[in-house]
């Protein structure tokens, strides 16, 4: 017979033995829960995009269009993954516009911490000659090559704490202005002649940001007020992520307005930032009336923390 003490160890070298099985099934199954959590949890949030957005374009009699670009913890397979004004932005962008009558008002919905030069200008220059009022909503930031499309605005509204930044080139990680400096502090001599060239393309690119943003502005402003404004946003006068607040974006000459819209934060919510399980902010949301729009209930909730990658050369 067998004895209890002999059942329990062919039940535990039992146990051992199927530990991996399970351990492989478990995998399986986390990874099909999550990947079908991407497909039909993304659906279900494209489908509430889209209907704020149409809500949204029949109130204002408007084209809407919004480029919003998360990042920072977003990963993927552990990488760190980040958005930034590209080519499929601009040609997005591009056939919004050409869908769009010229006489009817555009909407653009603005979230980006800047992106490649070459996209940020065809978008910038569509909306520029766009014949109806282009109004620019920034609920958060419109960091480099996002404040370049903010001044396009016929019309430019500002969250309260939201900011821009400047608009000077930067080559790689390095700025265009920090490396046309090295010349002023070492004779040519005394650098390497890559260092000489990267200097000469410095050069010009400073150049040609300055010109067409002195070009977006006098849209809007007289040119002389124009040409100051583009040489202190393209100089390099300050690091690239400089905030410029609402108040410092006034004092500068622009015409902001903080009248905004309850939809656009309602939208924001729509753009949740990849996290690490559990959000960084708590806080007991509490009844919201007024120009922000909508009122909110007063249950307790919790809330994620989220904000929103340079090309070369880049702004």
């Amino acid at each position: 017979m067998e004895t209890t003490k002999e059942t329990a160890e062919r039940a535990s070298r039992s146990w051992l033995a199927s530990l991996p099985v399970i351990a492989r099934t478990l995998f399986w199954v986390v990874l099909i829960i999550g990947f079908l959590e991407q497909v039909y949890g993304g659906a279900g949030l494209a489908s509430k995009r889209t209907e704020l957005l149409h809500q949204f374009e029949l109130q204002r009699h408007s084209r809407v269009i919004a480029m919003i670009h998360r990042q920072d913890t977003m990963q993927l397979f552990g990488v760190p993954v980040s958005k930034s004004i590209g080519i499929e932005d601009s040609e997005a962008v591009l056939r919004a516009i050409r869908l769009t009558p010229p006489d009817q008002p555009i909407d653009f919905i603005l979230h980006t911490p800047g992106g490649l030069v070459l996209a940020t200008e065809q978008i910038a220059h569509a909306l520029i000659e766009h014949r109806g009022k282009v109004t620019v909503f920034v609920p958060h930031y419109a960091m480099s090559g996002g404040t370049l499309l903010a001044l396009t605005a016929s019309e430019l509204v500002m969250d309260p704490n939201a900011v821009l930044g400047p608009v000077d080139p930067q080559l790689g990680p390095v700025p265009a202005a920090s490396i046309v400096k090295v010349l002023d502090l070492k004779r040519p001599a005394q650098v390497s002649d890559e260092m000489l060239v990267m200097a000469d393309v410095a050069q010009k690119a400073r150049a040609q940001v300055t010109t067409f943003v002195e070009d977006i502005l006098s849209k809007h402003m007289p040119k002389d007020r124009a040409a100051t404004l583009a040489t202190t946003l393209s100089e390099g006068r300050w690091t690239h992520d400089y905030p410029i607040t609402v108040e410092a974006a006034r004092q500068m000459g622009l015409s902001v307005s903080t009248e905004m819209p309850g939809a656009i934060y309602e939208l924001m919510d729509l753009y949740p930032q990849a996290g690490e399980g559990r959000p960084s902010v708590m806080y007991v949301p509490l009844p919201r009336t007024g120009s922000g729009g909508g009122q909110q209930s007063g249950g307790r909730q919790s809330a994620p923390a989220g904000s929103g990658g340079e090309a070369v050369p880049s702004r």
